[in-house]
């Protein structure tokens, strides 16, 4: 128990950090600049660092798989489900594709370590780089589609450097290329810096969330496929699938995680309703805290 509140509450520091900036230096603080520097420049470096770090163990894909399957599931229920539910194209975008990108890393990966002991890293990380491709592939495609065309949206996916960086790595870890030793330390720090601004950006958009505008209709559905629909796709895909202990929690931990705050860089990076989106990570991440002890009986 106390792993746990210690991994989450020390991640939810650097949030406090970026509301108390904004709420000292108010306009002073642009969270636009923040979102360019993070996606344009020190968001390539985390993926590159991250997909090269370790050699990949392709005798692990079973993980990032059926994590995949459960997702993709999850992608066409909301995707159909909010063409019933939303009018508004931005609202649409949001409800498609905020439930499933998950924080596979920050929260993910510490409270796998937390729950299930080191022996979880492996697939822990390995989940954690697929959420990365979702991310910059079916996150940036869905969060563009609030304001651009499909077209402009699916090309939008090809603009941004993270995705370039994660093939030139994913190439580079098959081949067995490994980076200089010395050259891991300055990576290691700009991974660890992106992961910082990005959560004090979601803490300064915090600061402008208004309760009066909060879309609670938005904010139920997102609620409902990722803390039931979701687990539910879960447990019917793994025990379908028969696989090892270990894995079978892993993967629905790592589905069950709340809204990643990249769900906001992206939402400002397109203008897609950042503020709102703020507030559906914030509030799954509240949940979160008392929803994931609730469902402990679930892990084998």
């Amino acid at each position: 128990m106390v792993h746990i509140f210690l991994s989450i509450g020390g991640i939810y520091l650097f949030i406090l950090l970026g509301f108390f900036a904004k709420l000292t230096f108010k306009e002073q603080m642009h969270e636009k600049t923040l979102v360019l520097l993070s996606i344009y420049f020190l968001q390539p470096i985390l993926v590159f660092w991250g997909l090269t770090s370790r050699k990949i163990d392709f005798s692990v894909v079973e993980a990032p798989l059926l994590f995949a399957a459960v997702t993709g599931v999850a992608l066409l229920l909301s995707f159909l489900f909010s063409r019933l539910l939303f009018s508004g194209a931005k609202e649409r975008s949001i409800a498609t594709v905020a439930s499933i990108v998950g924080n596979t890393g920050n929260l993910g990966i510490p409270l796998g370590i937390a729950l299930f002991g080191e022996e979880s890293v492996i697939y822990t990380s390995i989940i954690n780089m697929a959420n990365v491709f979702l991310v910059n592939t079916v996150g940036v495609y869905f969060y563009s589609r609030g304001n651009f065309s499909i077209r402009d949206s699916f090309f939008n996916i090809f603009k941004l450097p993270p995705i370039w960086f994660g093939f030139l790595a994913l190439f580079l870890n098959y081949i067995g290329f490994s980076l200089h030793e010395d050259l891991q330390t300055p990576l290691k720090m700009g991974a660890y810096a992106t992961m910082v601004i990005q959560l004090a950006i979601f803490g300064m958009y915090l600061y402008s969330v208004e309760i009066k505008r909060i879309d609670w209709r938005l904010f139920s559905f997102v609620t409902f496929m990722k803390f039931i629909a979701i687990p539910l796709m879960a447990l019917l895909i793994l025990h379908l699938n028969h696989v090892d202990p270990l894995v079978y929690n892993v993967i629905l931990l790592e589905l069950i995680v709340p809204l990643a705050v990249m769900n906001v860089n992206l939402a400002a990076l397109y203008d897609c309703k950042p503020a709102v989106v703020t507030f559906l990570v914030f509030g799954t991440s509240v949940i979160f805290t008392v929803y994931i002890f609730s469902v402990m009986g679930l892990f084998q």
